[in-house]
């Protein structure tokens, strides 16, 4: 039985690593401060002399600590001080090396700059080890039976594999609930992109509990469309609208961008289909000849891309283009900055991972925009679907 995801536990998780970076800090401030190691033996002048608890306030709670004690009571940590009781600095860069990807030569150069000490290798295995399994249960934790809307994007990183540098694309799905909340539902790497990746995803998704999808709202990559209506074959595809444009901007010269630019917007931003269509024929009528693929590549995936103009306003502004999945990628790379380089699979995943639980945090206080009127107009169109 799959184990049910939950932040307490990693507060949990916090609150030990806490505890062991700041005993494993404290000892090594005691032993530069003696001049000796903790088991060497010899004649001393001074002494270790047991230890003293008391307890810290952080933002993940309180926690309790150890602080090693000299004979002579002259040891004055400078780590976490004898009559402090609030914890701040240090946690944050503890979790920063969280955030940071939990490769050993991260977690030792930070450390080392912080306090300028070494932390021992077992200890650096029990930090990067400690999140894997709570990557997984999130990874494979049950979800809802119906979403409204899921949105499907990719960003992506640098990461080693044998010796290599390859270059690898992270495919982020959030989902919007009945509830009008989002949630990002996972992320999954590949190389390539292709309708058996998808399939493999959506099929994911189904053995995780999401019986029924009521609209995709993707980008253009390769096979994904084929997958969807595989797996889920009543749901609606939205191409994304601004990869689009982006896509057929990409060989237009220069001096004619502007124009062009204008001229789609005239297709794109009508009132009604019949419109689009007027304005698409324009369109050809004016550059068909001079940019072939754009025409080419808007007529190939027009239904996908006019699949909003079937939805009352307030729903077409949601289902428009993929900004609320770019938010998130934005909040990746707020996170990942910095690292040009992941030393492995595991390590980019832990760092994406802790953006979710603080997007989660966020998210988890407020509904889409305007969802109550949003709710009512699929109820109209979905019925029976949006109530399984």
């Amino acid at each position: 039985m799959k184990k049910k995801y939950d932040p307490e536990l990693i507060k949990e998780d916090l609150k030990k690593l806490i505890q062991q970076t700041l005993r494993e800090a404290l000892e090594a401030e005691l032993e530069e401060f003696l001049g000796y190691s903790k088991y060497e033996r010899g004649e001393k002048d001074n002494y270790r002399n047991g230890y003293i608890s008391k307890t810290v306030k952080t933002a993940v709670g309180e926690v309790e600590i150890e602080t090693p004690r000299d004979r002579n009571g002259e040891f004055e940590p400078k780590i976490i001080k004898k009559r402090q009781k609030v914890l701040k600095d240090l946690e944050n860069k503890v979790i920063a090396l969280y955030s940071k990807g939990m490769s050993v030569r991260d977690i030792q150069e930070l450390l080392s700059d912080m306090y300028g000490m070494e932390i021992s290798p077992s200890l650096i295995s029990k930090l990067t080890e400690r999140i894997l399994p709570r990557v997984e249960e999130w990874q494979s934790r049950p979800l809802e039976s119906v979403y409204v809307i899921l949105f499907v994007d990719c960003i992506f990183y640098k990461v080693r594999e044998d010796g290599k540098v390859v270059d690898k694309a992270i495919y982020v799905i959030i989902g919007i609930n009945r509830e009008g909340k989002k949630e990002v539902l996972g992320f999954w790497i590949s190389e390539t992109e292709s309708s058996s990746f998808w399939f493999k995803v959506f099929n994911d998704l189904k053995s995780r509990g999401v019986k029924d999808v009521l609209i995709f709202s993707v980008d253009g990559v390769a096979g994904i469309s084929k997958a969807i209506k595989g797996v889920y074959p009543q749901a609606e595809i939205q191409r994304c609208i601004v990869h689009q444009i982006r896509n057929s901007l990409r060989y237009v010269s220069w001096k004619d961008k502007r124009e062009v630019s204008s001229d789609l917007k005239s297709v794109y931003g009508a009132s009604t289909l019949e419109e689009a269509q007027l304005r698409m024929d324009e369109f050809e009528q004016k550059w068909g000849k001079k940019y072939p693929h754009i025409v080419r590549s808007w007529r190939n995936n027009w239904d996908e891309l006019m699949a909003y103009f079937k939805y009352p306003y307030e729903m077409r502004r949601l289902m428009y283009t993929t900004n609320i999945i770019e938010s998130v990628n934005s909040k990746f790379r707020k996170v990942t900055d910095g690292r040009r380089v992941f030393p492995n699979d595991q390590s980019l995943l832990k760092s994406l991972y802790l953006a979710v639980l603080e997007l989660e945090k966020k998210w988890s206080r407020s509904s889409v925009r305007d969802w109550g009127i949003i709710y009512g107009q699929l109820s109209e169109i979905f019925g029976e679907r949006l109530e399984a």
